[in-house]
């Protein structure tokens, strides 16, 4: 079968040639019908690639820390030699999409062989991905047009946020960053019957998502707007989906939240807290760790040991879950955030789109 591997060493992707997996317990088989490439995620990877080594140093300092410990418990010799092997192994791409199972180990309950499913963590762009029971959720027949269930990742990162900003259905959410992840946040809270003010730099404004209103996060009045249309209150919760290398959406974030407002970090940006703001308004931040509970969990992700859903209600799965109930139930609608349709075996040219952006769209 094939799969989309990049090259750490120079940012290029490639399809190779891969054995198709075999299947386990606790674990499906998913043949691919759509997955995702974010210009968000993917380009910064295939970005980070194309940089030279000093350049790697640079953005990424846990790393050299590592290989400067590794240094002095293995010594020079050693440590650069198991640098550049990292460097030059391929890296596998992808984490968001929808297949059909093809089948299912010991243990999988919850889907048979023929249903369709929205897949996460080894949802890559491969022809065939070996999936754990939870991270994928069955496909309702309401949602005819599944395309939309590859957003399932995204859709989950972006309920985790809202979870963790404590979110409840009346209140006033501010999303700074409206790029794709922005969007689909703004879109789920409108669902729950939230007022979304957006805040970027650039106003990506788009009829599909709802907004109260739009600031410019630029805007030094961006506070004052902000109260005049929360009635001098400001606003309940904020969510920071912004990729930025400045302190500005943290700046902005404490400046637009109401008195003991709950400020959530989804995206990625310096994070200097004022203690000043936070102290006289008694400020929450808090930070959500990807799709929710379960992440980088081995037990839960590999083994497919779920948590007792008394103890906790959105795990990663039930966040794609949840999703998807949006999706079927059209209270959530992504079709328009879908900007292209690639055939998998063309699959390098949807990273030349989100890297050199050759006709310079937005």
């Amino acid at each position: 079968m094939k799969q989309l591997f990049l090259n750490v060493n120079d940012g290029s992707v490639r399809l190779l040639d891969q054995p198709a997996p075999t299947v386990k317990e606790n674990m499906a088989l998913v043949e691919s019908l759509y997955t995702v490439v974010s210009a968000g995620t993917e380009r910064g990877l295939t970005s980070f690639g194309g940089k030279n080594l000093v350049q790697k140093a640079l953005e990424r300092p846990d790393q050299v820390k590592k290989v400067l410990d590794k240094v002095v418990s293995d010594g020079p010799l050693t440590a650069l030699e198991s640098t550049f092997n990292k460097l030059a192994e391929p890296m596998p791409m992808g984490y968001s999409g929808v297949g059909r199972v093809i089948a299912c180990g010991r243990g999988v309950t919850e889907v048979q062989a023929g249903d369709l499913v929205a897949m996460v963590g080894t949802a890559y762009h491969c022809e065939i991905n070996r999936v754990s029971r939870t991270m994928l959720t069955k496909l309702p027949e309401e949602l005819t047009d599944y395309r939309q269930a590859a957003f399932c990742a995204l859709g989950g990162i972006a309920l985790e946020g809202i979870h963790q900003a404590e979110v409840v259905p009346g209140e006033t959410v501010a999303v700074i960053g409206l790029g794709l992840v922005g969007q689909i946040v703004c879109r789920i809270l409108n669902a729950y019957g939230c007022d979304v003010i957006g805040y970027d730099v650039v106003d990506k404004s788009m009829d599909g998502t709802r907004l109260l209103a739009f600031i410019d996060s630029n805007d030094d009045s961006a506070a004052d707007m902000t109260k005049s249309l929360t009635r001098g209150r400001g606003a309940d919760k904020v969510i920071i989906t912004a990729a930025a290398d400045s302190n500005a959406p943290m700046d902005l974030a404490a400046a637009i939240a109401r008195d003991r407002g709950i400020i959530c970090m989804i995206g990625v940006t310096q994070m200097n807290i004022d203690r000043r703001p936070y102290y006289e308004r008694e400020l929450t931040f808090k930070i959500a760790r990807s799709y929710g509970a379960g992440r980088y969990d081995s037990i839960y992700e590999e083994q497919g040991i779920d948590y007792p859903i008394g103890y906790v209600r959105f795990t990663e799965g039930r966040n794609i879950e949840e999703f998807v109930r949006l999706l079927a139930q059209k209270r959530v609608d992504v079709s328009d955030l879908i900007t292209h349709e690639i055939p998998f075996e063309d699959a390098a040219k949807a990273y030349e789109m989100i890297t050199m952006n050759p006709d310079h769209e937005r």
